[in-house]
């Protein structure tokens, strides 16, 4: 491999959030392309944040990217990881767009020398991905100096431009650390602050209580009207803001699952399979044909197998077959092909030769052979290789440090894992011809090679159209909402709630793939029945548009079922305050107020006001806040709390001793505060930003 190819396979594992988008469009050089057949020229925006658009061809670029890194450590992307890539892009994009146009207008830069460090001294974090050795996670300055000089005369363009992206990225990713700086630099406690924090860790209160929970008023006398609704409406108003529009819809399931027959079925065809494996005589060649799931055999080690071979295959002997037996859905059968004691891990070296630039297979396979006999005969290994070699490998004589099984593509792990130390081997891969040396083994430990096969259980077509033959009989049924409720009483369904669902929305619960249902939603008005069935998962969904809740201050329809139990609480707070107020009049103690309330005083003690619990309650912020402002041996009106009223009276205070190191405070709460920096400055830029999200309309 070349430059390029280095490039490309020095990703390491992506942290999506942590990295900025730019690298990935480095990591990834060549751009899936965007597909915009389906969206007209007055629909190219994804969105706009702060004053800027953001099209929906760079944006999706950047999640086909994104979606191409999680593909290379996951294997598949399911619909919730794409929703997953898609909402991390977007906070991306919106955090790179929003911190850019802050450091912008305070000036903050990065000097030539600092870039230079940032890339090749002290290196950031994207910078080691992608130069550092895959087996000991060391950073390779060298190579990544070279490959900066390559982009210079790289007659294509295309190493220089990835350049550019990762130089520009790594220089937004420090002016931004510099803007975070600035902040934090500017938390302040002073000594005031450090007082009062450390009294209300240190202050302590004993106090007595009289309690009565608000469930404990009967339901009979919890009369809720309209005023009260909005009452509490009007009192609580702040928390009713919806950040996006939202939708619920009820839907019915028409389960497709494997029926009794289907299982039936499938437990045959795996009875027969395993007699064929038994009798098998070419493993891989039967594994390859009948499997669902095609997957190299190699050696395993103990606790890498499916944990149900892998407590019978270590005793087994050779051609032993385990099964049928069910696994993660599928009916499977396992045959033991080899064990034998292996090294835990080799140090190897290699020389990789390209049989399109040696003239063809033939002419490779000779030149490695005339490598492997110099040599064997006393040649300089790392000479060859850099003379030779054609991957990234050659420029350190072809080390590929030290390795455990997993690591190499099965061919080239077999040859090192069963060869000796000091062998040199010629082998063909689908990379090219290998001329290899064993330098090293080391450990040793049983592995076995377990072919195995499986057939996944799936709905027959019969179970299948079955299903969709009732979904499709309710459906023909139903037009509106009344008509939906009333055939799903009567043919006794369970009818389930999509609630508050957001545009970008992927899954539901029981739902994995419910994307074109969320998009259906955000098409329809309340009222509307699906006017097709949708196919998701093993399930057949027909749904109705209930609710649709715009984005800003929800109104008190559309939160009065939402604040139905708060609401009941407020009225039943109303009747417990009312009782105390009448037995606290003219009451000298709390025993008379406890005898009157039909409760018991309670004695609490040692509570500070940093820790607002009352043990064996709730934590009750309110009524502690109160305590900490009362004076001793007095009597408390009503106070309303969390999880009931109480009435209390002070006993004591006990002042904490004089604080002696308040530097040392003042350093701890600044710490503290700013360990929140970063995600708080991002939070209040992102409210003052004026953001409009459109990923709904292509996503």
């Amino acid at each position: 491999m070349g430059i390029m190819g280095f490039l490309r396979n020095r990703a390491g594992v992506i942290i999506v959030v942590a990295i900025g988008v730019a690298i990935v469009a480095f990591l990834l050089s060549d751009a899936i392309r965007s597909g915009q057949g389906f969206i007209s020229d007055s629909r190219t925006e994804v969105g706009e944040v702060a004053g800027e658009s953001v099209s929906y061809k760079d944006f999706n670029q950047r999640v086909d990217q994104n979606s191409q890194q999680f593909k290379q450590q996951m294997g598949s992307l399911n619909s919730q990881m794409t929703s997953y890539v898609v909402e991390n892009t977007w906070n991306q994009t919106v955090s790179s767009i929003i911190l850019k146009k802050q450091t912008e207008k305070l000036g903050l830069t990065v000097g030539e020398e600092e870039l230079f460090d940032l890339l090749f001294n002290n290196p950031t974090q994207q910078v080691k991905q992608i130069f550092s050795n895959p087996q000991t996670g060391v950073f390779d300055r060298s190579t990544a100096i070279n490959s900066r000089k390559s982009a210079d005369t790289d007659p294509s363009g295309q190493l220089k431009q990835q350049w550019v992206a990762l130089e520009d990225n790594v220089q937004q990713q420090r002016v931004n650390e510099k803007y975070i700086n600035l902040v934090k630099n500017g938390v302040y406690v002073n000594s005031l602050d450090a007082k009062d924090d450390y009294n209300n860790r240190n202050k302590l209160v004993n106090f007595e209580y009289v309690f009565k929970e608000y469930a404990s008023v009967p339901d009979a006398q919890v009369n809720i009207t309209d005023a009260d609704y909005k009452e509490y409406y009007e009192q609580n108003k702040y928390k009713f803001k919806n950040p996006t529009e939202t939708r619920t819809f009820d839907y019915v399931a028409f389960d497709a699952a494997p029926s009794k027959q289907d299982t039936l079925d499938a437990k045959v065809k795996i009875d027969k399979i395993a007699e064929g494996l038994k009798a098998s005589t070419n493993d891989s060649l039967f594994v390859a044909i009948n499997a669902d799931t095609k997957t190299p055999i190699v050696y395993q080690k103990k606790g890498q197998l499916d944990p149900a071979l892998d407590s019978v295959m270590f005793n087994a002997n050779k051609g032993f077959v385990y099964g049928p037996y069910f696994s993660n859905g599928s009916y499977k059968v396992a045959k033991l092909i080899d064990s034998r004691i292996s090294p835990d891990s080799v140090k190897a070296r290699h020389i990789l030769l390209n049989p399109s630039t040696e003239g063809g297979m033939d002419k490779a396979k000779a030149k490695a052979d005339s490598l492997k006999n110099l040599i064997q005969n006393g040649a300089d290994f790392a000479a060859l290789a850099a003379k030779y070699g054609t991957d990234a490998s050659k420029d350190k004589g072809g080390d590929l440090g030290t390795f455990a099984r997993g690591a190499m593509i099965p061919k080239f792990e077999d040859a090192v894992f069963n060869g000796t130390t000091g062998q040199v081997m010629v082998i063909t891969t689908q990379y090219g011809v290998h001329v290899i040396e064993i330098e090293k083994q080391i450990g040793s430990s049983k592995v076995v090679k377990v072919a195995v096969v499986d057939k996944s259980l799936v709905p027959s077509s019969k179970t299948e159209q079955e299903a969709y033959q009732k979904a499709q009989s309710f459906l023909s049924n139903v037009s509106n909402e009344k008509q939906f409720d009333d055939n799903v009483k009567k043919e006794g369904l369970n009818k389930l709630v999509g609630a508050d669902v957001t545009p970008i929305q992927g899954s539901l619960p029981g739902l994995d793939d419910a994307r074109n249902l969320v998009r259906w939603a955000f098409k329809a008005d309340k009222g509307d029945v699906s006017n097709e069935i949708f196919d998701i998962g093993e399930k057949y969904v027909v749904a109705v548009l209930t609710a649709i809740k715009p984005e800003g201050t929800l109104s008190l329809e559309d939160v009065k079922k939402q604040i139905e139990p708060d609401v009941k609480r407020l009225v039943q707070a109303k009747v417990l305050k009312a009782q105390f107020e009448k037995n606290t009049n003219g009451a000298t103690s709390l025993a008379q107020i406890a005898q009157k309330m039909g409760a018991q005083v309670v004695p609490v003690e040692n509570i500070v006001f940093a820790n607002p619990v009352i043990p064996g309650v709730a934590q009750e912020n309110k009524v502690i806040g109160s305590v900490f402002g009362a004076q001793p041996n007095k009597v408390s009106k009503p106070i309303e709390g969390d999880r009931g009223i109480y009435v209390y009276t002070v006993k004591s205070f006990t002042s904490p001793a004089p604080l002696a190191n308040t530097l040392k405070v003042k350093e701890q709460m600044e710490q503290a505060i700013s360990q929140q920096v970063d995600a708080a400055v991002f939070e209040v830029l992102k409210k003052k930003a004026n953001i409009k999200d459109n990923r709904a309309n292509f996503y």
